[in-house]
């Protein structure tokens, strides 16, 4: 996606705001705002920022989990699974 096409100044933000947030929910694009023209912020839709924080939350879990392997942290499934057994029959 090349963001260069999304890029509108602060000014065309304050002046079409209703506009600019139902471009946002329709296109699902982000849009880069400039102030004296420079990037400042990014704007995008709230299902969007959802979606991409349950992804970097599901990529954190994953490195964690490679970070536990790596460190030996580990039990085979037999095990887990036999144990959560136990504290289920135990109830």
């Amino acid at each position: 996606m090349r963001y260069s096409t999304h890029v509108r100044p602060i000014s065309y933000l304050k002046a079409n705001a209703a506009e600019v947030l139902l471009d946002l929910a329709e296109t699902r694009e982000p849009l880069v705002i400039t102030q004296n023209g420079e990037a400042k912020a990014v704007l995008q839709d709230v299902a969007t920022f959802e979606q991409a924080q349950e992804t970097l939350a599901l990529l954190k879990l994953l490195a964690l989990g490679a970070q536990d392997i790596e460190a030996g942290r580990t039990r085979p499934a037999r095990a887990v699974v036999e144990r959560l057994r136990s504290k289920v029959s135990d109830r």
